[in-house]
């Protein structure tokens, strides 16, 4: 989609769209001769990347609230946005075929493509393609754990650094093999959060085991990433938490 947009629309067509797909804003002026020799280039090529790439193009001169916000020094200037994020840029009219490449580094991988369908059978061939990526190891962990094939869900967390989601189902795994416990898990799939959380603090506070405390708080931290920072029940149970700990 190729599309003018001003300082009404801008939040809109480029910010909340490059969610679903990247957006590349073309700023440009009237008065600019670089900018009448990349426009076209941009939209050529933007056509023939469609529906995967858009194109957003803003006057500057019109409006230089927007350009001032993103610090237009020199135009032409593109810059691409994804997630609502800068993500790429370059500063003045670019020939054909680099213009090309910066915009074949936005489009989706094969990989990526395939961790949005979620098969098992895609997930698999993701992690073949890009071995190190959170997003397709993580939910096909959860599969195999959800089938029973605790093992190998292991082997694959045991693969992913930086995951509080990773660590806090892999200490599940490891902690499943209590009956103790059993309760605790089996209230947080049926969806009473504060109750299983509260039996896995409650369980911190009563065991003098390091490597069981830990995972135990592992188990925790993983449900609180989950329901995000400003959760009412992640705060408190956050509190809980380290009530428990120390």
């Amino acid at each position: 989609m190729i599309t003018d947009v001003t300082e009404a629309t801008f939040e809109r067509d480029v910010v909340q769209r490059s969610h679903d797909v990247p957006v590349v804003v073309d700023f440009w002026a009237a008065w600019c001769g670089p900018c009448r020799q990349l426009t076209p280039v941009l939209e050529k090529e933007i056509r023939e990347r469609e529906p995967h790439l858009d194109l957003a193009k803003l006057d500057t001169d019109a409006n230089q609230q927007i350009a001032n916000a993103f610090q237009i020094q020199g135009i032409p200037a593109v810059k691409a946005f994804r997630d609502g994020k800068v993500v790429d840029e370059f500063v003045g009219a670019q020939p054909p075929a680099q213009v090309a490449r910066f915009l074949d580094g936005l489009l989706p991988s094969e990989a990526d493509g395939l961790v949005a369908t979620g098969g098992e059978d895609d997930l698999r061939r993701a992690l073949e393609l890009e071995p190190n990526r959170t997003d397709a190891a993580l939910p096909l962990a959860r599969l195999l754990h959800q089938r029973g094939e605790s093992a190998a869900a292991l082997e694959l967390l045991g693969n992913i650094t930086g995951s509080y989601a990773a660590e806090g189902l892999a200490a599940r795994i490891r902690l499943e093999a209590e009956p103790e416990l059993a309760d605790a898990f089996a209230a947080l799939d049926a969806g009473d959060q504060q109750r299983g959380l509260d039996a896995l603090i409650a369980a911190i506070a009563a065991t003098d085991d390091s490597d069981r405390r830990n995972d135990l708080r592992r188990a925790v931290v993983g449900v609180l990433d989950a329901l995000g920072a400003e959760h009412p029940l992640a705060r408190e149970s956050r509190r809980k938490l380290a009530s428990a700990l120390y």
